[in-house]
């Protein structure tokens, strides 16, 4: 009989934030100011989005910068006892989300920022819901 190929592992899934920890946003925020991200955004989504509580974006002045950015944040997350932090698209550097459970980080290229306008799109009000 042939031998079973081993079973790969499956990636740890990322350590939960919980909803009280009123330090997270502060962290977020220092770091990006340590970094010098520029026009750092919080947009509050509590209640408006089931995927997390808020959303910061935040522009770097070039690829290099806005992966130099996330992956500190990642790091100085995982330092503080947030555990490992996921980090998506840090190789193009265009836009780069980190993962901090109840608040995503969006870190663009200027022209990319605008691109995508996120505070455009969030900004906009739920639709009201016609009384029948």
């Amino acid at each position: 009989m042939p031998k079973a190929a081993p079973k790969k592992k499956k990636a740890a899934a990322p350590a939960p934030i919980p909803a009280t920890d009123p330090t997270l946003l502060k962290r977020i925020l220092k770091s990006l100011d340590d970094d010098k991200a520029e026009e750092i955004t919080t947009i509050d989504l509590a209640g408006r989005a089931a995927f997390c509580d808020a959303i910061v974006i935040a522009t770097g002045r070039s690829s290099r910068h806005v992966a130099s950015i996330a992956e500190h944040l990642a790091r100085r997350l995982k330092e503080a006892g947030y555990g490992t932090r996921p980090v998506d698209g840090a190789r193009q550097g265009d836009w780069v989300l980190v993962d901090a459970g109840d608040i995503v980080v969006h870190i663009f290229r200027p022209e990319v920022r605008t691109y995508y306008d996120l505070e455009g799109m969030w900004s906009v009000d739920e639709p009201s819901r016609a009384r029948a």
